[in-house]
């Protein structure tokens, strides 16, 4: 078989092309650290890294989720434990405006106490997160969820549905309550009323209900009137203390879903430690291995430019002299 010089000049521009092909392919794994940087790499890696990646991009998300859950979460047991403190604060006056040897302006100076309790409750059952949404109010955030009318009584007006967030593929989990859930609900286990029926659960109803007996002046006034307004201050602290119970109730929720979304974190973790590592086995690249193969098909390079460059100064009047 004859050999032409174009023929020569082909096969060995091929064997340059093959090695730089090979050796851009070596560096290109070395720089990148991946074996597979395009699905003809090794198409089966690169169809189970595809899977592989949208398990990672779930997870992310999942993660992404429970921070803001977290801080939802947070965020409202923070003002929980300030309602709990005024609630507490409020019994206080009820127990020592109970004394039935108060005068008339005592009473009235208990009254004002009250009023500013209830004022502080008022804000906290309206107050708002970083962004501006109301935290009680439901998916109706973008109102306040308490609203006073003009006869001066306060009712829950915001939505009717807690907030929720998916934070893992299979547990949805409340990270905002209602204020209905918290300011005007009873617990099953509440204190009822002496007639057998449940108690009052709007909390500001019940605190007004202190506020106008003690601006009832008693000063004169019959047995019966006496017993009347004690009672309804007997009312309030049980309603309070079935208040502070509901409020505890869900503040121990919140505790419960806290520690869930740690737990998940911790288990999101392994989970992405896992996914790293099996990503890594199909298209990864042993560190070592790609240097050593870069170094030779460099090396596989020069060699071939080197022939090239003998074999160029050949033709056949050289051979023949």
């Amino acid at each position: 078989m004859r050999l032409s010089t174009g023929m020569i000049y082909d096969q060995q521009m091929q064997g340059i092309q093959s090695a730089n092909s090979s050796w851009l392919k070596a560096g290109n794994e070395m720089t990148t650290g991946n074996r597979v940087n395009k699905p003809s790499d090794d198409p089966v890696a690169a169809a189970q890294a595809v899977v592989v990646s949208q398990a990672q991009a779930e997870t992310s998300q999942y993660d992404t989720a429970r921070i803001f859950a977290t801080q939802s979460q947070s965020t409202e047991e923070t003002t929980l434990k300030q309602v709990a403190d005024v609630i507490i604060s409020a019994q206080t006056t009820i127990v020592a405006a109970a004394n039935g040897t108060l005068s008339d302006a005592d009473r009235s100076s208990y009254a004002t106490q009250l009023e500013g309790v209830r004022a502080q409750l008022l804000n906290l059952a309206n107050s708002t997160d970083g962004n501006g949404r109301y935290t009680f109010a439901g998916y109706q955030s973008d109102k306040a969820p308490f609203t006073t009318d003009a006869s001066g009584n306060t009712t829950y007006t915001g939505g009717t549905v807690p907030i929720t967030q998916k934070v893992d593929s299979s547990r949805t989990l409340v990270t905002n309550h209602t204020g209905k859930q918290v300011f005007d609900n009873l617990t099953s286990s509440a204190t009822k009323e002496p007639d057998g029926k449940d108690g009052e659960s709007n909390i500001f109803s019940i605190l007004d209900t202190a506020i106008k007996s003690l601006k009832e002046p008693l000063s004169g006034a019959d047995q019966s009137k006496i017993d009347l307004e004690s009672a309804n201050i007997a009312k309030t602290n049980r309603g309070l203390s079935n208040a502070l119970n509901n409020v505890s109730s869900v503040r121990s929720e919140i505790g419960t879903n806290l520690q869930e979304l740690s737990n998940l974190d911790s288990k999101s973790g392994d989970t992405t430690l896992n996914l790293k590592t099996q990503m890594n086995s199909l298209i990864g690249v042993d560190t070592a291995e790609a240097i050593s193969s870069y170094t030779m098909q460099q090396a596989a390079l020069k060699a071939s430019y080197t022939v090239f460059q003998q074999m160029s100064k050949l033709s056949l009047f050289s051979l023949n002299s």
